[in-house]
C-alpha cells in the first residue's frame, strides 16, 4: 500500500489493482462516490446513502492526513468506533466504496496499534473488527498480501466490554430526547423514581376500599344520631359554564421570529442527483435527539442542501462558519432531506430582470470566534424565534426582502422595504445590524447593498 494514504490518486491505483474490471484507467477522483454500484452490482443505494458514502469518503481522507491535530484525530477515531459498534459496514450491512477507502487508509495505522490500542478498555476494537472483516470477507473480494494484512489475534482481548443492550439504549435515547424537549419548553421533569406530591398522588385499591367503608360508616352514624339525615336522591351539582378558551394571540411580525444561528460546516459534498446543489453536514448547536438531526463525529448535526454549486467553490464550504436559518420546515430536495438554510448575499436583480442570476454569491460570515449554535439577531429586533415557521403565514417570504448588506459590508435588516412593518410600533425603525449574542457583527466579503437569502 502507498504511504500517501490521503491521496485520492493512491486510492484509485489501489482500486484499479483490486477491481480491474470495474475501475478503468480513465476513472478519476470525481468518480469515487459513484463507484459503489460498479464494485457491488447486487446492492442498490438510496439518495441519502449516496450522500453518506460521499461524506465517509471525505472522513476517510481526513483520518489519513498525517498533519491533522492529534486531539481532533482521536475524536474522529472515537466517533468512528462508536458508529461501527452497531454496524457491519459503514452503511449498516451494505458494502460500498467508502468501506474499501476507509480500509485502505486506516489499515496501516491499525497495523501499528498496540494490543491496548486495539482491545483495551479505551481501545478501538470495533474499528479493528471492521478492518479484519473488509480484508477477509468474500463480500469485498480483496486480494491483499498476507504481509500487508492487519494481523488480528481474536484471543488477545485486553478488556471485555459489556454488550450494548438495544432496549436500554433505545430507552436512554428516548429519555434524552424528552429531557431536551422539556429543556426547550422551559419545563423541569421529575427525577426518576420521584412522584407527585401526596395531595396529587393516586390512592391504592386498599386505600380506596378503606375510604369507601369509612364514608359508609359515617353516613350510617349520621342517620342514627340524627346528624346529616340521609338524602333520598343525590343532589345534582349545578353545572358551571365552561370558561371560553381565548384564541392564542400570535406574536407580532418581526425578524426575531426567524431562528438564526451560527453554524459550523463540518463537511460539504456534491448532491448525488442535482448539479446545482451541495449537501452539507452542519453543527448548529442542537441537543442530541432533536428532530431532523443526526450524529457526526460526536456532534449533533443537520443535513442541509444549498443551491451554491457553481457559485461558491466546494473547498470554500469545508470547515467554515456560516449563518443558518434553523426553523424553516424541512424539505426534501431531489431525494435528500434538508433541515436548514445557509444565508448568502448576491447582487439585487435590476429592474426588468427576472429569475435567479448567476452570481457572484458570498456566504454571510459570523465573527471568527463565534461558536456553533450561538443565536444571531438583528439589533433592535430582539425576541424569541418560533419553533417552526408556519409555511401558511409566509413569515420568511414576507421578511426576507429586508435582509440586506450595507456600505460597510455588514448584514442588516431594512424594515422600510417590508410594507407589513410600516404600521404601529415597528413603523420607521432604522436598519439593524445582524449580530451574534456575544456582540460580533456578521459580514460579507465585498457585496454592498446586496440582497441576503
Amino acid at each position: 500500500m502507498s504511504n500517501s494514504l490521503a491521496s485520492s490518486t493512491a486510492l484509485l491505483d489501489f482500486l484499479k489493482n483490486q477491481y480491474p474490471s470495474a475501475v478503468s484507467s480513465s476513472t478519476s477522483e470525481a468518480d469515487l462516490p459513484s463507484l459503489s454500484h460498479q464494485l457491488f452490482p447486487s446492492s442498490s443505494y438510496t439518495d441519502n446513502e449516496k450522500v453518506e458514502i460521499s461524506q465517509w469518503l471525505t472522513t476517510s481522507s481526513r483520518l489519513a492526513t498525517p498533519d491533522e491535530d492529534e486531539a481532533k484525530h482521536a475524536e474522529r477515531l472515537g466517533s468512528l468506533n462508536i458508529h461501527l459498534s452497531t454496524r457491519t459496514t459503514l452503511l449498516g450491512f451494505k458494502p460500498s466504496i467508502a468501506d474499501v477507502a476507509l480500509y485502505y487508509r486506516l489499515a496501516p495505522a491499525v497495523k501499528s496499534w498496540s494490543a491496548d490500542d486495539r482491545t483495551g478498555e479505551h481501545g478501538s476494537h470495533h474499528i479493528v473488527r471492521f478492518v479484519d472483516f473488509v480484508q477477509n470477507a468474500p463480500l469485498f473480494d480483496l486480494s491483499v498480501k498476507e504481509e500487508d494484512k492487519v494481523a488480528v489475534d481474536h484471543n488477545d482481548i485486553k478488556f471485555v466490554h459489556k454488550p450494548l443492550d438495544a432496549k436500554e439504549e433505545k430507552e436512554r435515547k428516548k429519555k434524552e430526547k424528552a429531557a431536551a424537549a422539556a429543556a426547550a419548553d422551559g419545563q423541569t421533569s421529575l427525577p426518576v423514581g420521584q412522584g407527585k406530591d401526596e395531595a396529587g398522588a393516586k390512592l391504592s385499591k386498599k386505600e380506596k376500599a378503606q375510604e369507601a367503608a369509612q364514608n359508609a360508616g359515617d353516613k350510617v352514624k349520621g342517620a342514627v344520631m340524627g346528624d346529616n339525615p340521609p338524602q333520598s336522591k343525590k343532589e345534582k351539582k349545578e353545572k358551571q359554564p365552561k370558561p371560553q378558551k381565548q384564541a392564542a394571540k400570535g406574536a407580532p411580525l418581526s425578524p426575531c421570529l426567524i431562528d438564526l444561528r451560527v453554524g459550523h460546516i463540518l463537511k460539504a459534498v456534491n448532491h448525488p442527483n442535482a448539479d446545482s446543489l451541495y449537501v452539507s453536514t452542519i453543527a448548529c448547536g442542537d441537543s442530541p435527539g432533536t428532530d431532523n438531526t443526526s450524529e457526526y463525529e460526536g456532534q449533533t448535526v443537520r443535513t442541509v442542501c444549498s443551491g451554491l454549486n457553481g457559485l461558491v467553490p466546494l473547498e470554500e464550504m469545508q470547515g467554515r462558519k456560516i449563518i443558518a436559518v434553523c426553523n424553516l420546515k424541512p424539505v426534501t430536495m431531489r431525494g435528500v432531506k434538508s433541515a436548514a438554510m445557509v444565508l448568502a448575499a448576491s447582487p439585487r436583480l435590476k429592474e426588468g430582470e427576472e429569475g435567479d442570476h448567476e452570481g457572484p454569491v458570498e456566504l454571510v460570515s459570523p465573527p471568527e470566534d463565534a461558536k456553533a449554535g450561538e443565536s444571531v439577531i438583528f439589533e433592535g429586533w430582539a425576541g424569541e424565534p418560533d419553533g417552526v415557521l408556519n409555511p401558511k403565514k409566509k413569515v420568511w417570504e414576507t421578511l426576507q426582502p429586508g435582509f440586506t448588506t450595507t456600505e460597510a459590508l455588514e448584514v442588516g435588516f431594512d424594515s422600510g422595504v417590508v410594507p407589513q412593518l410600516q404600521e404601529g410600533e415597528t413603523a420607521g425603525k432604522s436598519t439593524g445590524k445582524l449580530v451574534t449574542s456575544s456582540g460580533g457583527t456578521c459580514t460579507v466579503k465585498s457585496l454592498k447593498n446586496a440582497e441576503v437569502r
